[in-house]
């Protein structure tokens, strides 16, 4: 990988991150169209990358990180199936990362999903964080775990399944954003440990590669949920159900007819 590869994935990361239409996907897709050749760096760059996106929720909502302890203990309840589930599926979660179907059919379902779930959630009450229970804060911690099939979308997860829980769009979509900061940490420091335990090393050269994905991904999310909350505020997530249907079938249809999408 080069550093224009690594630059378009952590484009392509930072503007996907907080939007519910599958970062991982993306990348997946956007790898496969530049014929970069899967391996095990490919494989760490591509869940690492997302860290450099997460710091920017730390930036811009620093005050919420120091607000309370109790804010801590919610995020810690809501993280423990996807660490769990995470430990146990990980081999599997690998398989599926290089596979371009399973993220078309993912981004189709979930899309159709999108259509409608403003309709099917519209009399939320809970407008903050600070109105979220324990219960809560689980339950949504176990919609985060369907995020572990590539498409389907951690964001996109996280807010379906804080709306279900009385959350209106906004106190859904921050939520989502503050549990990404433990489960990305995580994330990424099993993807390292696993990297090294399989006896792999990174160069100088792909340490700068990593380094440099990753300041890019943060600088593009930054401006990303700021634009994200806003259009949702007004315009909900119709625009994205639309999107992540038209894409998945795209792909589909490409796959269909013979072509390779698949990371080499």
């Amino acid at each position: 990988m080069n550093f224009f590869q690594a630059f378009i994935l952590a484009l392509i990361e930072g503007l996907t991150e907080f939007l519910p239409v599958s970062s991982t996907g993306h990348m997946i897709i956007g790898s496969s169209m530049m014929g970069i050749q899967s391996d095990p760096f490919v494989k760490l760059f591509t869940i690492c990358i997302q860290l450099g996106a997460i710091l920017s929720v730390v930036v811009l909502y620093f005050k919420r990180f120091f607000k309370s302890v109790n804010f801590y203990f919610k995020l810690v309840i809501a993280f423990i199936p996807a660490a769990i589930f995470g430990f146990l599926l990980s081999d599997k979660i690998d398989q599926m990362l290089e596979s371009p179907l399973t993220v078309a059919i993912s981004l189709v379902v979930g899309g159709i999903i999108l259509l409608f779930v403003d309709h099917w959630f519209k009399d939320a009450t809970i407008e903050t964080e600070e109105e979220i229970n324990y219960v809560t804060a689980l339950k949504i911690g176990f919609f985060q775990c369907l995020a572990m099939i590539p498409g389907v979308s951690r964001s996109g997860a996280t807010i379906v399944g804080g709306m279900s829980q009385n959350l209106k769009r906004k106190a859904a979509a921050e939520f989502s954003f503050f549990l990404a900061v433990p489960t990305m940490f995580a994330a990424t420091g099993k993807k390292l440990l696993d990297f090294y335990q399989e006896g792999h090393t990174i160069t100088s050269d792909q340490m700068q590669v990593l380094a440099f994905g990753n300041v890019v991904a943060f600088i593009v999310a930054l401006l990303a949920i700021k634009s994200f909350i806003g259009y949702l505020n007004k315009n909900g997530f119709k625009i994205f159900g639309w999107y992540r249907i038209i894409v998945g079938g795209i792909i589909i249809a490409l796959l269909l007819s013979g072509h390779s999408l698949s990371i080499i």
